[in-house]
C-alpha cells in the first residue's frame, strides 16, 4: 500500500495542475494568433507541471524533483508578465518588458542553480504578479483592456494566497498553509484563465 508523506498538499497540487493544463490546452486551442494568448497558455502549462512535480515531491518526497519545480517556477512567471505585455503595451515599451521579464528569468534561473530555496520562487513570483498588476491597472485606470477585471482579481486572489501560506496558517492537521494556499491559488487560476481567453495582441492602453 502506498502512503503519502503530505497526502492533502499531493492531492491539491495534483488537482492544480489539472486544472492548469486544462487551461493551457484551452487557450492555445483558442488562442487565434494572438501572441497574448499563447504565452499565457505557456504559462499554465508550466504551472500544470510545477503542481505536478510538485505533488509529487510532496506525496512521495523525491527530493530529487525540487529543483526542478523550482525551474519550471520561474518560466510561469515570465511568460506571465511577457503575455500581459504583449496584450497591454506596444512597440519599445513592450520590448523593454519582455527583455526584462526574460533577464529576470536568466538572473532567477543562475540563482537557484546555486541556491535552490522557496525565497527564490516566493520574490520571482511576487515580481510577476506586481508586473502584471500594473500592466492590467493602467489599463484599468483608463477604463480599457479586455480581461482587466478579471486579470486584477487574479493577481488580488494570488497575493492573498501568498499571505496565507506565509502565516502557516492551519485549518487540520491534515489540511495546513500549503493546502489551504492550494486551494486559493484555484480560484487565482480561474480568474486567470477568465481574463487571459479575452487578451488581444496590440489591445494596449
Amino acid at each position: 500500500m502506498i502512503t503519502l508523506a503530505e497526502p492533502t498538499t499531493a492531492v491539491t497540487d495534483y488537482v492544480l495542475a489539472a486544472l492548469s493544463g486544462i487551461f493551457a490546452w484551452s487557450l492555445f486551442r483558442d488562442r487565434d494568433g494572438q501572441r497574448a494568448r499563447t504565452l499565457w497558455a505557456t504559462a499554465f502549462a508550466a504551472l500544470a507541471l510545477t503542481a505536478l512535480i510538485g505533488g509529487t515531491y510532496h506525496g512521495f518526497g523525491i527530493a530529487a524533483l525540487w529543483p526542478v519545480t523550482v525551474t519550471v517556477a520561474g518560466v510561469t512567471a515570465f511568460a506571465m508578465v511577457a503575455g500581459s505585455a504583449m496584450a497591454t503595451t506596444t512597440g519599445r515599451v513592450r520590448a523593454a518588458i519582455i527583455g526584462i521579464a526574460a533577464l529576470k528569468l536568466v538572473a532567477y534561473l543562475a540563482w537557484t542553480s546555486r541556491r535552490g530555496d522557496f525565497v527564490a520562487v516566493i520574490v520571482d513570483s511576487g515580481l510577476a504578479l506586481l508586473a502584471v498588476a500594473a500592466l492590467h491597472g493602467s489599463c484599468a485606470l483608463m477604463g480599457r483592456g479586455a480581461g482587466t477585471r478579471a486579470m486584477l482579481t487574479a493577481v488580488a486572489l494570488s497575493l492573498a494566497g501568498a499571505a496565507v501560506q506565509a502565516s502557516g496558517l492551519s485549518l487540520h492537521r491534515h489540511f495546513n498553509h500549503n493546502d489551504l494556499f492550494h486551494v486559493v491559488q484555484l480560484a487565482a487560476t480561474v480568474a486567470f484563465h477568465r481574463g487571459a481567453r479575452r487578451l488581444r495582441d496590440r489591445d494596449g492602453c
